[in-house]
């Protein structure tokens, strides 16, 4: 039955894959009308197989379900152990799925419950003490419960690792290897990644054994036709961004996400107190008036949509010129499917997403994903400036105004300045008789009527045509083309402390470093506070920082006197008195009141700290160390087996965004 059902997966329904009545119910009310060609694929072989599983499925492809509702139909029942664990790399999909397990549960069992880093260990062993037969967890709260013996996993029939590649890319790959240790060597594996590179199939040969690859074949997607952007801005200036963004853009019809309803209503609200038609779209707005609501957006009378991701669901309107992403949505799904709703049947769209400073990590997350699931390029894009916006707005209020009134000549070859003697003397028929036949075809001149010229001759009376003019234009468009419409945004420039210097170290996210241990190798390296490693931007191979200038100047000398120290230089617009630079500030590496505490990093110990204590590194232990300022000896041990320990001790934290 299975291989007929994949070769008609055009025609299958969720009825024909084998799922059971309690199932379908749950599937219909969730309102799933057919499944998606992974669903297809994989839910047959997981209630009818026993065989390990790889599934290479795209983000936003309904893999959840795939594996969700089979392992929910198969431990439905009460038991006294874990049935079922499922991995995710971050919280937010952790919960999110935990959610979609649980929706798809209709009566008492199975019981799903998550844990995941920053949550209480108390509240998550209670959970677990009253029973759970699915665990979705992140690797790091995992393995500590795992350790702490509040989780046993020796009876699990089911293990899932969700993102595969994602979760390696963050570097959980010794946490897998030893969730997988502690785990029944006989449950059944299933993967699932958006790409299938050698780290994962490396896994799949060392835990697996035999395996059966689902994955559909012949899919050509249509290509993507979304410009995508981000625009990094605090949470106090998105509002303001956004203003920019709907002035500055030619004809804005777009829908503006948020995470929450108070942030619609607040974000709309905003809105239209500075003159934009704008809506608010959420659960809690009645049927009748969502239709409304969604009347006057169809008709273009409201030209702004704000709305949670809940409320949109079902919204089929064509020709959004823009989706904005007011809040960075938790996954790639989410983005995804927000951004989706743009660039339809053949036309192109923008998606703009608002990233706060502090986003950053989050944000390259959610850009990987997304690249992997073959959606595009995000790309940064800088706030636009006050007169950008205003020459924007200006040349289309100009380009209209002459078009209305039949003005065909350019405005670059009217002369700017006229006489103050100029008269308005309105277009005699006689006039108009007398125009060149060849000019017969050009727009005529607007004709406001007697009355309006009548006016118009008395304004000019007592002021030059283009004072008066100048006027009724401020009279109509109010203060919309005045600077005063707009406040300010301050920029990462503006705040960037004069007395710090951005410095290049050539460490990065190949060497095991994120924004946390970053602040903590430089607490350690300097004998200084966390909180004073700012604006903390990693790349792959190297890391942009901003130190106070004594402490840079130091980090500079330690580099170049020690062997065992990573390349530092100073940043190129550092060099040009440039002063400040977008990036996120290293709160991470504050660790709470304990601020040099280290929070990640975990393969420095084994890239570089390990390798050097073995060999060059060894020759320099007797000189690992400078005077400070009170002529005492200190000595730096990040490069040490100790400190790297101390790195690699608290990397489970580094899962969290």
């Amino acid at each position: 039955m299975e291989d007929s059902l994949i070769d008609e997966k055009d025609e299958i329904s969720f009825e024909d894959l084998g799922l059971d009545e309690t199932v379908l119910a749950a599937i219909e009310k969730k309102g799933f009308k057919t499944p998606s060609p992974i669903q297809v694929l994989a839910i047959p072989r997981l209630l009818n197989g026993d065989s390990n599983i790889i599934a290479k499925a795209r983000t936003g492809t309904g893999k959840t379900a795939a594996f969700g509702l089979p392992i929910v139909q198969n431990v439905c029942t009460e038991s006294d152990h874990v049935r079922a664990l499922v991995l995710e790399p971050t919280r937010e999909l952790a919960i999110q799925t935990c959610t979609e397990l649980q929706s798809f549960t209709s009566g008492k069992y199975p019981r799903v419950t998550v844990l995941y880093g920053g949550a209480s260990y108390s509240t998550q062993i209670k959970e677990l003490k009253r029973g759970a037969e699915i665990v979705v967890g992140t690797p790091g709260r995992i393995k500590d419960h795992i350790e702490r013996g509040t989780l046993k996993l020796d009876k699990i029939d089911y293990f899932i690792l969700d993102e595969g590649d994602e979760m390696l890319d963050m570097g959980f790959v010794d946490d897998i290897k030893s969730i997988f240790a502690s785990a029944n060597s006989q449950s059944r594996i299933l993967l699932f990644s958006a790409t299938m590179p050698k780290p994962i199939l490396q896994i799949a040969e060392e835990f697996m054994g035999e395996y059966d690859i689902c994955e559909e074949e012949g899919f050509v997607e249509e290509p993507l036709l979304i410009e995508q952007k981000y625009w990094v801005v605090s949470e106090r200036d998105k509002i303001e961004a956004l203003v920019r963004l709907v002035d500055i853009s030619p004809d804005f019809y777009g829908l503006v996400f948020t995470m929450t309803k108070n942030d619609a209503d607040m974000v709309s609200r905003l809105l239209d107190e500075r003159g934009y038609e704008a809506a608010a779209l959420h659960g809690d707005i009645p049927q009748g008036q969502r239709e409304k609501i969604l009347a006057r957006f169809r008709s273009k009378k409201t030209r702004v949509l704000v709305a949670t991701d809940v409320a949109a669901r079902g919204i089929d309107i064509t020709g959004l010129s823009h989706v904005v992403n007011y809040s960075l949505p938790f996954d790639a799904a989410t983005y995804i499917h927000r951004i989706g709703r743009t660039g339809r049947a053949g036309t192109s769209g923008i998606a703009v997403t608002f990233v706060r400073p502090e986003e950053r990590r989050k944000l390259e997350y959610l850009r990987n994903a997304v690249r992997r699931a073959a959606k595009g390029e995000m790309t940064q894009e800088e706030i636009p400036e006050i007169d950008d916006v205003l020459n924007s707005k200006r040349l289309r209020i100009l380009q209209d105004i002459k078009e209305k009134l039949g003005l065909s000549q350019p405005a670059a070859e009217t002369p700017v300045e006229r006489d103050a003697s100029d008269e308005v003397v309105p277009l005699t028929q006689d006039a108009a008789a007398e125009l060149p036949a060849e000019e017969e075809t050009a727009p005529k001149p607007f004709d406001a009527g007697e009355f309006y010229n009548r006016m118009a001759q008395e304004l000019c009376q007592n002021a030059a045509p283009k004072q008066v003019l100048a006027g009724v234009l401020k009279i109509t468009f109010g203060q919309s083309l005045d600077k005063s419409h707009y406040g300010r945004i301050a920029s990462n420039r503006s705040r960037a402390n004069p007395n710090q210097k951005r410095i290049y170290v050539q460490l990065g996210r190949r060497d095991g470093f994120n924004a946390r241990s970053i602040a903590s190798y430089f607490s350690d390296l300097l004998h200084i506070p966390g909180r004073m490693v700012d604006q903390i931007d990693v790349s792959q191979n190297f890391s942009l920082v901003s130190l106070p200038s004594s402490n840079a100047i130091r980090a500079l000398e330690l580099s170049k006197s020690r062997k065992d120290m990573p390349h530092m230089h100073l940043d190129s617009k550092e060099e040009n008195n440039f002063t400040g630079r977008s990036g996120t500030r290293g709160r991470g590496g504050r660790g709470g009141k304990d601020e040099g505490r280290s929070f990640g990093g975990d393969r420095y110990a084994v890239a570089r700290g390990e390798r050097r204590e073995r060999g060059e590194g060894r020759s320099h232990r007797g000189n690992d160390g400078y005077k400070n300022e009170h002529g005492r000896t200190k000595v730096h041990t990040a490069t040490r087996r100790k400190g790297a320990n101390a790195y690699k001790k608290s990397s489970r934290h580094s899962e969290e965004y």
